[in-house]
């Protein structure tokens, strides 16, 4: 997965093509248990390009995403948000592949 370089970048990216930006943290428990499932969700939906968000490096484009859990996702094409998956709780490989069949 492709870690989000600069919020220039994510303005770019959220405005060109599909995109699903999944905004963690290193230090982040829940979001370390779904770290091995990751490569098989973006195989099975490698119409999107899944970016890696650092909360810490970005918490002011959290703050206006409000996005206040990790980990959590927002999938966007062309500048429209298409959904989002946002909160605190921990994630399962089948909630997160749900989330994207229902976008």
């Amino acid at each position: 997965m492709k870690k989000l370089e600069s919020i220039e970048q994510f303005q770019e990216m959220r405005d060109n093509g599909k995109h699903i930006f999944m905004f963690s943290a290193d230090w982040c428990p829940d979001c370390r248990v779904i770290d091995p499932v990751l490569p098989e969700i973006e195989a099975k939906f490698n119409e999107y390009v899944f970016i890696y968000v650092d909360r810490d490096n970005y918490i002011d484009l959290c703050m206006d995403m409000d996005i206040f859990g990790i980990p959590s996702f927002v999938a966007f094409e062309d500048g429209k948000e298409l959904g989002r998956f946002v909160s605190k709780d921990r994630k399962t490989q089948e909630q997160i592949e749900e989330f994207i069949t229902g976008l």
